[in-house]
């Protein structure tokens, strides 16, 4: 079966505070993400630190966009928890993925969920 594309969505719960709250860990793992899983980043990861009205939610947003579509996030100060999906047409190992993740961000737990999009 063709797919249209691939995307991995990792919900991770308790990462260690001071690297989920730092922009340049975060930073340099979705560059290190990029270059493990194969892909070619488009420009400079997008990075911005939002909702500090509602302290559940603070934290850091990045997007950074690759030649097969995109990696977003969603990086928590409160808890350590983050959010973190990877679009691409291009296949990718969830594995490699899920080991850059562990070793920027520490998570207690990964919850993975992975979809295919039919062409």
């Amino acid at each position: 079966m063709e797919y249209w594309g691939y995307h991995l969505i990792l919900d991770c719960k308790n990462g260690e505070l001071e690297k989920v709250k730092s922009p340049d860990n975060i930073k340099n793992f979705v560059k290190e993400l990029v270059k493990e899983i194969d892909m070619i980043a488009w420009g400079d990861p997008k990075l911005e630190h939002f909702a500090t009205h509602n302290a559940d939610a603070a934290g850091y947003s990045l997007v950074q966009l690759i030649e097969t579509s995109s990696i977003t996030g969603h990086f928590v100060d409160k808890n350590g928890d983050s959010y973190i999906d990877i679009f691409s047409c291009k296949a990718f190992d969830i594995e490699t993925a899920k080991s850059v993740v562990n070793k920027y961000f520490s998570p207690k737990q990964i919850k993975v969920t992975y979809l295919t999009r039919q062409a």
